[in-house]
């Protein structure tokens, strides 16, 4: 065999491999996406503490360790994406706390649980809700560039705010 064939032998063989690898990862992430069961348990009860900022005339209460680090996308509704994260020890119960934009769009969460470093997705777009993809499912984008999301717990204190790139 001569070692041009053996070049095209060796390239072909890594092209199969690679897409059929990939067929698998994309076939395994779908079906475990569609399947996987919704974890709901009661979070520990908040302590609530002094510590405050001041942000925009409304008070952030900073005692529960939870932040908005990105919104993704904006503008754009098949791709916006908020992302919540929560860095605290123990469990976060988000049911019925408030994602809203300077527009009075709000998004109230269903009953989710974030875990230690724990974070959820919150598409703008329609879809199925899963642990780690939640689906607002509006008809037009949300998050325009330079305004605030605010993130509100289930009794109505900002408890985070990120400022749109």
């Amino acid at each position: 065999m001569d070692r041009r064939k053996l070049i095209q032998y060796l390239l072909l063989n890594v092209f199969v491999s690679a897409s059929v690898t990939g067929a698998i990862l994309f076939w395994y992430d779908r079906n475990y996406r569609n399947s996987a069961p919704v974890v709901i348990q009661q979070a520990a009860p908040v302590v609530s503490s002094d510590d405050s900022e001041s942000t925009s005339g409304t008070d952030l209460q900073t005692d529960i360790p939870v932040k908005i680090s990105s919104v993704v996308g904006a503008g754009v509704l098949s791709s916006e994406i908020v992302i919540i994260k929560f860095e605290g020890e123990g469990q976060l119960d988000l049911t019925s706390w408030q994602l809203k934009d300077e527009d009075g769009n709000t998004f109230t969460f269903p009953n989710i649980v974030l875990y230690p470093n724990g974070a959820v997705q919150v598409h703008t777009a329609a879809g199925t809700d899963n642990v780690i993809d939640l689906y607002w499912g509006t008809a037009d984008s949300v998050w325009d560039s330079s305004e605030e999301a605010r993130l509100f717990d289930s009794q109505g204190n900002l408890r985070a705010v990120y400022k749109v790139p």
